[in-house]
């Protein structure tokens, strides 16, 4: 099997060679054909330069530079579709990640899994902005989309090509792969690996990350439940303001003629207003979002399923040819 190794740099001058010094030796020790693709997100520094040199010593070495600074989820996006291997590690340009790691994630899989993802149990970044924030992350993550992992945030991971083939990924969502993984029927573990503090350079993450991982979390959820029959949420959050609409008009009724409250006293007349139209709005969104999700399906000529394997059938297309 050929192994790619998939790095995001974002202004790491400083630690590429060491990276570069401690991976190669590595890979070379598996005695498999393997490559490193580096994808540069824009670096403002000299990483470049220091890419290129690396890229010159040995053809090994891929480099991607992206014309600005796009992320770290579309610079591991960029590293997936440009890898050739049949097995893809990601990892971190910072040398927080260990690569002596690799056969340890590696050999997880041999065992016949699909994802095997790293685990920092000794974490070395700051408690209250790190390592706090993360753990209620990963338990939050783990509660909502079923798949029990500690550490969804470590980039160290290992997949198998086929479990990740089509994925895509949008905002943070990286460190939700082995949930998209999970859904393909991916049998996913994980490890405790290494992990070191930073040495060169400055982490472009701060509190704000936190955010955009639970909205991130919240599109995860939607896409597992009802991607394929959006109008269940749209649809049950429309009738959800028909019944308080009903209700704060029989409560106006009410108050009318048995209480002898008039109805500009009360907000209830605008409460049933807003939320018929709310309601109205709702059930429309649901009807526009199952076209959208349907004419997708059938442009793309998706199947709502997915097969893992078929003994003695032969394809649709093969039996149609042959007729």
């Amino acid at each position: 099997m050929t192994i790619s190794v998939t790095i995001p740099v974002y202004n790491e001058e400083a630690n590429l060679r060491t990276l570069r010094e401690q991976l190669v030796p590595v890979l070379e020790s598996l005695q498999q054909p393997w490559e490193v693709v580096f994808v540069n997100d824009g670096s403002t520094d000299g990483s470049a330069a220091v890419l290129d040199t690396l890229a010159e010593s040995d053809p090994r070495l891929k480099v991607i530079h992206f014309r600005r600074n796009a992320g770290q989820t579309a610079a591991m996006m960029a590293g997936f579709d440009h890898a050739r291997g049949d097995i893809i590690v990601p990892m971190d340009a910072d040398l927080q990640n260990d690569p002596r790691d690799i056969p340890l994630l590696l050999s997880r899989l041999e065992e016949g899994f699909d994802v095997c993802s790293g685990w920092r149990t000794d974490r070395q970044d700051n408690v209250l902005l790190r390592k706090l924030p993360s753990r209620i992350a990963n338990w939050l993550i783990s509660k909502v989309s079923g798949v029990r992992l500690h550490d969804y945030g470590c980039s160290l991971k290992a997949y198998r090509r086929d479990v990740i083939k089509g994925v895509r990924l949008y905002g943070e969502m990286h460190r939700f792969i082995p949930i998209y993984a999970s859904w393909l029927g991916a049998k996913v573990t994980e490890v405790p690996v290494r992990h070191h503090p930073r040495i060169a350079g400055s982490s472009s993450y701060g509190l704000e990350r936190i955010v955009k991982v639970l909205l991130d979390l919240v599109v995860v959820k939607f896409l597992d439940r009802y991607a394929l029959k959006p109008i269940y949420v749209f649809g049950g959050f429309g009738i959800l303001n028909f019944v308080v609409s009903l209700v704060a008009g029989l409560a106006a009724l009410y108050l009318k003629f048995w209480e002898g409250i008039s109805f500009i006293q009360t907000p209830l007349p605008l409460l049933v207003v807003m939320s018929a139209i709310t309601g109205v709005m709702c059930v429309l969104l649901g009807l526009v979002a199952e076209m959208v999700t349907r004419g997708w399906h059938e442009s793309r000529g998706k199947q709502t399923y997915i097969i893992g394997a078929t003994r003695n059938l032969e394809s649709a297309s093969t039996s149609a040819g042959e007729s």
